[in-house]
């Protein structure tokens, strides 16, 4: 599940990073739950609840069914 959690972060990737931000995948739990770590300018930006919710969450849930949520650390 890691390798296809990473290939739906790496088509996001490219949006994030023309405004200067990126994405890691920290860790996936043992209840499916996926933790980012936003980094560079969507670190502090005040968008980047919506960003992870609209954007991130939407995307990998529909990509990766066994998913839950997606959380940022």
């Amino acid at each position: 599940m890691r390798e296809r959690i990473e290939a739906v972060l790496d088509k996001i990737r490219p949006m994030l990073q023309a405004d200067g931000g990126d994405v890691e995948l920290v860790e996936i739990t043992d209840d499916n739950v996926v933790k980012v770590r936003l980094q560079g300018a969507c670190q502090g930006c005040p968008m980047s609840q919506m960003t992870l919710k609209n954007g991130i969450e939407r995307i990998v849930l529909k990509e990766v069914k066994e998913v839950k949520r997606v959380e940022a650390v």
